[in-house]
């Protein structure tokens, strides 16, 4: 089958004709108004000869006259992948021979240097993909352009968007015109531009219907003839659109605040961690009297804080309390929301009960008494937190009894969750707001940059010591050294994993930190141990560092030791010139030292059991492997708990279910861009603030760790392949304990998010680089290679 009638082309054939075929075949078939048409199909691509007689009989009973030729791989207008310019568009072809070689034309543009750096950035095998191409009679227009049926800039799901422009409308898709641009919100509109107000109104009514067929926003080329009739000439997803949050009962509109970068990652979360990770904030935000319901958007952690913003009472201090874990840019689009009059206070607040008023006194009054012990005898505190830590590694071990997927499933679901938490939150809870009040006691005495400079160098945290005793392993690597140096990590990784590797201490390392990982809080995600990838990568980067001076030890010891000495100065100046609150200030930074260093033992903690829940998970997935259930074991990571009983009591096969959101989930992979809210309405806020001003050629941020470094950008998406040159400035999107090792190698930290009191500002201050965060776009705006300056203290990225 080399030609079909474009009638003809369905869903089951689009590894036949592609993408955008199926696309106006659908049209068709719906009673649309499209250009009549053929396709060559993918099948003459593969065999790699043009059916020539079967094209020209096809175009002569178009009638002979003009076509326009266009391309339709079998990777295109996908749902996650729209591949909008990436082949090529011929128009106004005339005649069979001009036909044939406007064909041609298009085959060729399938292997072009754009088309594959397309498929390649998004794991699309460029050896799997074929062209086949659409032709149809051209329609002359006198206006024509693009329709979304979603605002593809705000994202707002109520709105559509018009692009037009007299003539062709490949003048509008390629940008070589201006254009007028329309905002459809159900306002009328005059007759201005080059649409009328009954162009509109037609072109709203097909962009409500194509959407409520196909199920999701759609992008829309169309063109106007001179007799005033619309045709449709493309119909396919919106792919830049982050996924809108779920349908809800409660009053509208909400906004949702984004959670995940709190835990320092933007990387969508399995079904099964998802499931987990809510459970877990949840009852974590409960126990400080905090209700909030956590949703899963795109595969991300959102917290719905619309109860809060309407609230007499907590809307007052919500802005000041996202300054500690969220961070300026939450702040500012949570001003922007408690302005908007739809989250106006609600006489009568949120509708608490009696019962939760006490269980939050009874909050209240825990979180005094253990934050007043912690603050009194930090030491005391210090050593019953790691107590309870040791004691939680202790417990989360499965019983050995365990023997079939029902039993490990039944250890799963009823595990004691008595984590002995006061003993590990409150002396975390005691380090942070001793860390964060003196800013306030210390105004017009002492800048953040001199804040921060105490805060550096801190002890006692388990991050920071896993990261030191991965630069001595490092150390004593010896005769090992170039092994380490000249092999590639994954294939280091292997060789430990099979007991091929030389004995470099490695084993050691994963006893001991080998239940961490990047985007550890996700089940669903590999541990070290499991992958050591990540840690072999980071080894290969401290052997660059040759220089004894910049060895992470020394630096962190210069940190600790600049930081005592800023806070004695800067106590002492507090005292002269405002003695009350220097006593203070100087009272609580003394006890940020001691305590603040413990914020990562509580996560630390929690990844025992996870790791445990983890591994029984995947014994099951090997077990439903082992009976057709599933095709391997971690399929098991995208299902939920409820689902796997169904599979392991009942036998009911998902493997179908897991195919999908496997699918769903390697699209958000490659999403590089997470909103910080979003309304319900599909509204990523941030894109209607006004524009921050900054001078050409910086980029405006907040300062995070103070110091001042100039070097080359290396722009990181993936720490497991992460190459670091000693003095590199590392950027990227955020950063969890996982990346931390990295930091040991990086001159400065720069992030596309995050917040001051994160995981990665945090361990930046305690080595004493630089870091500015919240940085817009940092991923994108700058390039690996470029040189930047990165300060510190005044919050700014120059490009140099």
């Amino acid at each position: 089958m080399h030609v079909i009638a474009l009638s003809e082309a369905t869903t089951e054939l689009v590894n036949l004709v592609g993408g955008k075929a199926v696309g106006l075949g659908e049209l068709i078939r719906r009673g649309e108004r499209v250009p009549e048409g053929f396709c060559v199909t993918a099948e003459a691509h593969r065999l790699g000869v043009l059916p020539e007689a079967e094209i020209i009989a096809a175009y002569e009973r178009l009638g002979a006259g003009p076509v326009a030729v266009r391309s339709s791989a079998t990777a295109e207008d996908l749902p996650d992948a729209s591949f909008a310019g990436q082949q090529d568009t011929v128009l106004n072809v005339t005649g069979g021979t001009e036909v044939i070689a406007a064909i041609g034309k298009c085959w060729d543009s399938l292997h072009t240097h754009r088309a594959t750096a397309y498929r390649d950035a998004r794991q699309i095998d460029n050896q799997e993909v074929s062209m086949a191409v659409v032709v149809q009679r051209m329609v002359t227009p006198t206006v024509a352009g693009v329709l979304f049926t979603a605002n593809p800039v705000t994202g707002r799901r109520d709105e559509m968007a018009v692009d037009a422009a007299p003539g062709l409308g490949t003048t509008v898709v390629d940008g070589a015109t201006t254009v007028d641009h329309y905002v459809l919100d159900g306002v009328d509109r005059d007759d201005t531009g080059c649409l009328t107000s009954a162009h509109l109104a037609e072109l709203r009514v097909t962009g409500e219907r194509l959407q409520a067929h196909f199920g999701c926003p759609q992008d829309v080329e169309w063109a106007i003839d001179a007799h005033g009739v619309l045709w449709l000439l493309q119909s396919r997803p919106i792919t830049s659109l982050f996924p809108a949050p779920p349908t809800t009962d409660k009053p509208l509109p909400r906004v949702y605040l984004e959670f995940g970068h709190v835990q320092g990652m933007l990387q969508p979360v399995t079904p099964m961690g998802m499931a987990t990770l809510r459970a877990q904030i949840t009852a974590m935000l409960a126990a400080l009297g905090v209700r909030v319901e956590i949703v899963d958007i795109g595969g991300r952690l959102y917290g719905d804080l619309t109860d809060l913003a309407r609230d007499r009472s907590s809307r007052r201090r919500l802005v000041k309390l996202l300054a500690v874990d969220f961070g300026p840019r939450a702040q500012a689009v949570m001003r922007h929301v408690l302005a908007d009059p739809r989250f106006a206070p609600v006489s009568g607040g949120t509708g608490r009960g009696a019962g939760q008023g006490a269980a939050s006194l009874r909050t209240a009054g825990r979180a005094v008494v253990g934050i007043v012990r912690a603050l009194a005898r930090p030491d005391t505190a210090r050593i019953r937190m790691f107590r309870a830590v040791e004691q939680m590694r202790a417990r989360s071990a499965a019983p050995a009894d365990l023997r079939t997927s029902a039993d490990r499933l039944r250890f799963v679901r009823e595990r004691d969750a008595d984590d002995g938490s006061d003993a590990i939150m409150w002396p975390i809870v005691a380090g942070m707001l001793a860390a964060a009040l003196p800013a306030a006691l210390l105004k017009g005495i002492a800048g953040p940059d001199e804040i921060h400079a105490v805060l550096g160098g801190m002890p006692h945290n388990v991050t920071i010591e896993m990261d030191l005793a991965l630069w001595r392993l490092a150390q004593g690597a010896g005769d090992h050294r170039q092994l380490l140096l000249d092999t590639p990590p994954d294939e280091l990784a292997a060789r430990h994993l099979r007991g091929k590797l030389p004995d470099i201490g490695m084993t050691a390392f994963l006893d001991e930190y080998g239940h961490r990982g990047v985007a550890e809080v996700d089940l669903g995600v590999p541990r070290w141990a499991e992958d050591p990838t990540p840690v072999f990568a980071a080894l290969a980067n401290y052997l660059r560092v040759t220089d004894p001076r910049q060895g992470p030890d020394k630096r962190f010891h210069r940190a600790a030791a600049a930081a005592e000495t800023a806070l004695e100065e800067l106590v002492a100046r507090a005292r002269r010139r405002r003695p009350v609150r220097g006593r203070v200030a100087g009272f609580l930074l003394r006890r940020a030292r001691s305590l603040a260093g413990l914020r990562e033992a509580g996560k630390f903690a929690g990844l025992y059991p996870l790791r445990e829940t983890r591994r029984q998970l995947l014994l099951i997935g090997a077990d439903l492997r082992g009976t057709g259930l599933l095709d391997q074991s971690g399929d098991i990571m995208f299902l939920t708990l409820d689902e796997v009983h169904s599979v392991v009591h009942q036998g009911v096969d998902l493997r179908g279910v897991v195919a999908a959101r496997r699918a769903v989930h390697r699209r958000e992979l490659r999403r590089r861009s997470v909103p910080v809210a979003l309304l319900s309405d599909g509204t990523d806020v941030e894109t209607v603030l006004p524009a921050t001003a900054a001078g050409e050629g910086t980029l405006v941020g907040v300062g995070a760790s103070a110091g001042r470094v100039t070097g080359p950008a290396r722009v990181v998406h993936d720490p497991a392949t992460a190459h670091l040159e000693p003095g590199d400035v590392l950027v990227a999107a955020t950063t969890d304990p996982g990346w931390t090792p990295l930091f040991l190698t990086a001159a400065a930290l720069v992030t596309d998010t995050g917040a001051i009191m994160a995981h990665g500002p945090t361990v930046a201050r305690e080595y004493g680089i630089p870091a500015v965060i919240c940085v817009p776009d940092a991923t994108r705006r700058i390039t690996t290679g470029q040189l930047v300056t990165v300060d510190g203290g005044a919050g700014t990225v120059t490009l140099g």
